[in-house]
C-alpha cells in the first residue's frame, strides 16, 4: 500500500516508522531540520514543503497514495490536505488528526474518511469512568463503519490465559493492542491474555455486543 504522511511531528514519526516496514511510505514536513532527522532515522523518504501545496503533494506521489494521512498540528492544514487529497487527487481514504474537538463535526461534515479526536481519547482513558461490565466506544469512523473500543478483562473473562489467535472473535474485529501494568503492547497471535488487561479492538459497527460477550463473558444480574 502506498501511504502518503503530511506532518512530521511525534505522530507523524512513528506512524512512519511503524508503516514503513511493510508499506511504501512518503511523509511531508516543513521543517528541514525536523525533516532531516526523520529520514536518517527511518526507511522513509521525506519531501520537504507545505502538504497544503499541490505541487508539493504531487512531488510526493499523492496521485499513486492509497492513503492520506494528515497529521499535523494545524486542524485547517489537516482539512485542506484531506480535501484536495479527496477532490483532486481521488484518494481512496484519509485519515486526519483533530487537534481542537470543538473542530470534529467540520471534519466529519467535510467527507474526511476517519477524523481522529485523540484528546477525547485519551480523556476518556483517563477518566476511566465506568467499570469493567461496560466498554468506551472511543470513536467511531465515517459512515458508523468501524468503531474503536477499549475493553478491560476481568478475572471471570473466559479468554484469561488464552492466546489471541484461539479466540472466537466476530466478524471484522481485531485486537489491535493491549494495555498491561500502563505499557501498550502490540500482540501477536501468540499473545497470552492476562487478567486487568485493557484490550483495544477495532470491530465492524454491529458487532460491538457480541464482542463484548466474547471478551467479558455473560454478566449475571
Amino acid at each position: 500500500m502506498n501511504i502518503l504522511i503530511v506532518g512530521g511531528g511525534n505522530i507523524g514519526y512513528y506512524l512512519a516508522e511503524r508503516l514503513s516496514g511493510s508499506h511504501y511510505v512518503v511523509l511531508i514536513e516543513k521543517k528541514l531540520t525536523v525533516g532531516e532527522e526523520i529520514a536518517g532515522k527511518t526507511n522513509v523518504m521525506v519531501i520537504l514543503g507545505d502538504g497544503c501545496d499541490p505541487q508539493v503533494l504531487k512531488k510526493a506521489g499523492i496521485k499513486k497514495a492509497d492513503v492520506v494521512a494528515a497529521v499535523t498540528g494545524n486542524d485547517i492544514d489537516n482539512i485542506i490536505i484531506c480535501q484536495l487529497a479527496k477532490d483532486i487527487y481521488n484518494v481512496e481514504r484519509t485519515v486526519a488528526i483533530v487537534n481542537n474537538p470543538k473542530n470534529q463535526i467540520v471534519f466529519t461534515k467535510l467527507g474526511i474518511d476517519v477524523a481522529i479526536d485523540s484528546t477525547a481519547i485519551i480523556a476518556k482513558i483517563i477518566e476511566d469512568e465506568i467499570g469493567w461490565e461496560d466498554f468506551v466506544n472511543l470513536f467511531a469512523f465515517k459512515k458508523g463503519n468501524l468503531s474503536l473500543l477499549r475493553i478491560d478483562l476481568p478475572e471471570t473473562s473466559p479468554i484469561i490465559n488464552m492466546p489471541i489467535k484461539e479466540l472466537n472473535l466476530p466478524e471484522d474485529s481485531v485486537i489491535v493492542a493491549v494495555i498491561r501494568n500502563n505499557k501498550i503492547l502490540v500482540p501477536t497471535q501468540d499473545f497470552i491474555l492476562r487478567e486487568k488487561d485493557e484490550i483495544i479492538t477495532i470491530t465492524k459497527a454491529g458487532n460491538e455486543s457480541d464482542l463484548f460477550k466474547n471478551l467479558i463473558g455473560e454478566i449475571e444480574e
